[in-house]
């Protein structure tokens, strides 16, 4: 079968009678079984052909949905009724969801096809997918490379081909970084734009759900159809989702180029030269394209960790061996159950990021850290939105290199915390984001550009990025 890239393509073939979504899903799921990547945890074989017939029967119909064709692998942090989620964890090993997120019913609805779930690092907590309690995940051009984080497993299985396109979740890079590592599109609407009915939370004020795919066309598909308010999130928008129409003459656009990004000691010569030339590039078609100002690189980071820290805190002290998973054999009393379960069901770094949490909202320490971090959020957002005020969008490189090899960094957790440096602004403003496969490194890796939208204007964002990958 031939390898698709777009669900176009497959929508093609399945009218002309070339394929059916049955014979898709079993190339998908020989890729799978296959592969040695390590992407997925676990596949719904069963589920998912029972699908793959429901939907060749609708499509025989003349009823099929807009997504009919399109086979997707879901991050391991998002529920799917009567099937194991664990976000990588060992304190949901066995865990099996009783209702199903809002964003993966909508995709459903539309005869998406849920093929299984995918590795990612521990609670979404990680830029490697090193810190999966399942081994990692091997990024598909370079086995021994990482994928990137959080959301690896989401970021390889499209790169390789074992699925169409994938759910991940973006906390402070989650999506970007592995797409920029892997070389595939990734997209990170608005915050509140999707609602986060049924994934697993690390940072509440943070996490977004989105997709990861070939095309910008893919990604605004699907951004579409799970977007918009949902009662069961108070925290979804209740604005309008309009289309996404791509319009190659939508006029000449206004770019901020943040100077401190390109500037910035550590960023790969090759990583630089490529954003300089695309930055020439627009130019040359008309765009105005300007250095603008964001001299809070350096505290974007240390704000981010103190304020999601604290929040993964609270939300992970509902794992404490009572309710539902983990719980360790040799606790005896309620004291031990909590501690033994936690200490043996946490992996190192969801560990290190509740006792961080902890502490910036202790007693002693809460206005000096939460406190002063949320007043510093506050003048990032202010600070985008300023920029956002006088241009249409912000570009930057997605990270500053290229992927490192699996287990080089693994004892450095702040180099492993600053692979976030240049997508935290948007998850910490609330913007907008997208990064886009533009270059290949003379080590043969791959690396992204980013872009950076109005809070809310996913549709000029995602129309501008179509641009930009077409020239």
């Amino acid at each position: 079968m031939k390898t698709y890239t777009a669900l176009s393509e497959i929508q093609a073939d399945l009218q002309n009678k070339q394929v059916s979504c049955v014979s898709l899903l079993d190339h998908y799921l020989g890729r799978i079984e296959s592969s040695n990547l390590n992407a997925f945890l676990e596949v719904f074989d069963q589920s998912a052909r029972a699908e793959a017939q429901r939907v060749d029967e609708k499509i025989n119909a003349g009823t099929a949905g807009r997504l009919a064709g399109m086979v997707i692998g879901i991050k391991d942090n998002l529920c799917y009724k009567n099937h194991k989620v664990s976000a990588s964890s060992k304190i949901l090993e066995g865990f099996e969801s009783i209702y199903t997120a809002t964003a993966v019913q909508r995709l459903i609805d539309e005869d998406a096809i849920i093929i299984g779930r995918l590795n990612c690092d521990e609670f979404a907590m990680g830029s490697s997918n090193e810190n999966s309690a399942f081994e990692p995940v091997k990024n598909p051009v370079n086995l021994e490379y990482v994928p990137g984080g959080s959301s690896g497993g989401s970021a390889a299985a499209v790169k390789a081909g074992l699925c169409l396109a994938t759910l991940g979740s973006d906390t402070g890079g989650s999506i970007r970084q592995p797409a920029s590592f892997c070389g595939v599109v990734g997209f990170k609407p608005t915050y509140g734009r999707i609602s986060r009915h049924g994934l697993i939370a690390y940072a509440s004020s943070f996490d977004q759900i989105g997709p990861f795919t070939h095309t910008v066309e893919d990604s605004a598909l699907l951004y579409e159809i799970m977007a918009g308010t949902d009662e069961y999130d108070g925290t979804t928008s209740q604005k309008e989702v309009p289309a996404v129409t791509f319009n190659q003459d939508s006029g000449k656009k206004k770019i901020a180029v943040i100077k401190d990004c390109i500037e910035r000691e550590g960023i790969d010569p090759e990583v630089k030269a490529k954003t300089l030339s695309t930055i020439e590039a627009l130019k040359n078609e008309g765009h105005t394209v300007e250095m603008v100002d964001f001299p809070f690189l350096d505290h974007m980071v240390p704000c981010y960790y103190v304020i999601t820290t604290a929040e993964a805190s609270s939300n992970l002290a509902r794992y404490d061996g009572v309710h539902y998973g983990y719980r360790s054999p040799d606790a005896v009393d309620v004291e031990s159950t909590y501690v033994m379960s936690r200490s043996e069901g946490f992996g190192e770094e969801v560990k290190r990021r509740i006792m961080l949490g902890t502490f910036v909202l202790s007693a002693g320490y809460y206005d000096a850290y939460f406190t002063k971090a949320q007043k510093v959020r506050r003048i990032i957002r202010d600070r985008s939105d300023e920029i956002l005020a006088d241009y249409d969008f912000m570009l930057t490189p997605t990270t500053p290199t290229t992927s490192f090899k699996i287990g080089e960094n693994v004892d450095d957790p702040i180099t492993m915390y600053l692979q976030d440096i240049f997508t935290v602004q948007a998850n910490l403003a609330g913007l907008p984001a997208i990064s886009l496969p533009m270059g290949e490194h003379s080590n043969g890796l791959p690396f992204g550009i980013q872009l950076m939208g109005s809070r809310f204007e996913e549709s000029a964002l995602l129309s501008f990025a179509q641009q930009l990958m077409n020239n």
